[in-house]
């Protein structure tokens, strides 16, 4: 692939941009917003001018709504050999290009797995998609030169690719994408018209349940009404666990022990069927997923301090696998928790013992 055009110049589109770009692929940029265009070319994701002829591949960034008439009006105008989307819905924009009469041959609809909960040029990044699956949904019309060039795309994007049926990846993407950030926006939601003294003692728990739904409403908007009925149908699954969880929760009030037994039972079921669940969730770099063992270290709120630490741990020998944050309450400090292989632990406290780094048991 030796040019693109990239056509929506929001966060996907101007990080798989920039991605490209970094490979040394000439990239065209064009949005409905030609301030955003001019944004992503002085990041360096391409140049806003209007390529001279055919590209070899076009990337549509746009909203799953408008994906199906912006794909035909490129395909129509001959704007590439090739082209895709990248919306987090397939089987809908497919049905609707097959409605419109346009050889699909040409194009092949995929998804990355990855985002962020801001938006827009400004909160691309070139490195957005690395390690990350990107799904595929060719079908037996798509053309092997487009399959190709999308898969060069993915590689340039350093994702990983997945193919998928279109119909299926909406199904499962109702459950790991679009029914979690409901849910964590419903619980979110509940925040808005709390009582101070009650927000503020909230802690890293809640601050990973909210995270998702800091997410641009309209975005989400226009991706639920592409997928509602996959994700209905999930929430009402999920519905009928809260209600069975309410009624658990009732009977632990009850003066009757008998009616707590059994109260204490279904929150047990909950909770053990939530353990089952998370433990399928994939580990790092989407392999099966392993345990580590955390090293808590209060660290002062000053410039450096995680620079110290990971230094520190790098100098140990010790890889950190993943850390989380907790920022104290009312003061300039926190609660760092690096997580390490279990044979690292020893090594990595009494590293950070030796420096002088105050570990919380």
């Amino acid at each position: 692939m030796r040019t693109a055009l990239v056509i929506g110049t929001g966060l996907i589109g101007t990080s798989a941009a920039l991605a490209l770009a970094q490979r040394g692929v000439t990239v065209h940029l064009t949005d409905h917003d030609p301030e955003h265009a001019r944004t992503a070319a002085a990041l360096g994701a391409g140049t806003d001018e209007v390529p001279a002829g055919p590209v070899d591949l076009a990337v549509v960034a746009a909203p799953p709504a408008h994906v199906a008439a912006t794909l035909a009006d490129a395909m129509r105008r001959g704007l590439a050999r090739g082209y895709l989307d990248v919306a987090s819905v397939k089987g809908g924009p497919r049905r609707e290009l097959e409605e419109l009469g346009l050889d699909l041959s040409a194009y092949i609809g995929t998804h990355p797995m990855s985002g962020r909960e801001k938006s827009g040029p400004l909160a691309a990044t070139g490195d957005l998609f690395e390690g990350r699956p990107w799904v595929l949904t060719p079908t037996r019309d798509t053309d092997t030169e487009v399959l190709n060039l999308a898969l060069e795309l993915v590689s340039h994007c350093r994702a990983v690719p997945v193919v998928m049926d279109a119909d299926a990846h909406d199904r499962a993407v109702a459950l790991v994408s679009h029914m979690p950030h409901l849910v964590s926006s419903l619980v979110a939601a509940r925040l808005e018209h709390a009582e101070e003294a009650a927000v503020r003692l909230c802690g890293q728990g809640i601050r990973d349940v909210t995270r998702i739904a800091a997410s641009d409403p309209r975005m989400w908007i226009d991706i639920l009404s592409a997928n509602p009925g996959p994700v209905a149908d999930l929430l009402t699954d999920v519905a009928a666990d809260l209600d069975e969880t309410v009624q658990a929760l009732r009977a632990l009030q009850a003066s009757d022990e008998a009616k707590r037994r059994e109260g204490a039972t279904g929150i047990e079921d909950v909770l053990r069927r939530g353990n089952a669940g998370q433990v399928r969730v994939p580990g790092k770099h989407g392999s099966a997923p392993r345990l580590y063992e955390t090293v808590a270290v209060l660290i002062d709120d000053q410039p450096g301090q995680l620079a110290r630490i990971f230094a520190d741990a790098g100098a140990a020998g010790v890889n950190v696998e993943d850390v989380r944050i907790e920022h104290a309450t009312g003061q300039q400090a926190g609660l760092v928790q690096l997580m390490v292989e279990p044979k690292a632990v020893p090594v990595l406290t009494g590293a950070l013992r030796e420096r002088g780094w105050a570990l919380r048991q």
